[in-house]
């Protein structure tokens, strides 16, 4: 019997990308980066991808944002005082949300190493109404044209 692994893809590469050190409240008894670090720095990433478009999850160009679920396939370990770097993409632009894509790595042995491959799911959420809003179409321009600011 074999482990049924996850595979994660994207078909275009960020254009967006920011570096996050790992913080020693990121390491686990493992001594290593720990999966939940993992999805708190793809968090991190994401505000700042958003940021860089002119909106956020709560002001996102007249909706809110809410992640639909979220994926980590895992390639290499992370330590304490790497310095990630993480690339930020949309794709699977749809009527109420949308994909991000994102890729951890670091510079190590003169090498660039791939730490994990990720991609969550938003969606448009009217916070007042508390139900999925479709996307506006300054948010959809934006993401399909990753124009940052």
């Amino acid at each position: 019997m074999s482990m049924a692994r996850i595979k994660i893809s994207c078909p275009k590469r960020p254009s967006f990308y920011t570096e996050i050190p790992v913080l020693i409240g990121a390491v686990n008894y493992g001594g290593h980066l720990g999966n939940d670090a993992v999805l708190s720095i793809m968090h991190e990433a994401r505000m700042r991808f958003l940021n860089a478009l002119g909106c956020s999850e709560k002001e996102a160009f007249g909706t809110g944002l809410i992640m639909a679920d979220a994926a980590i396939a895992y390639k290499s370990e992370g330590f304490y005082r790497d310095v990630l770097s993480v690339g930020v993409v949309a794709y699977d632009i749809g009527g109420v949300g949308f994909d991000l894509f994102y890729e951890l790595s670091c510079k190590r042995d003169n090498e660039q190493l791939i730490i994990a491959q990720a991609k969550t799911g938003m969606v448009c959420f009217d916070y007042q109404k508390r139900k999925t809003a479709r996307i506006p179409d300054k948010l959809k321009n934006a993401l399909e044209k990753e124009e940052l600011i």
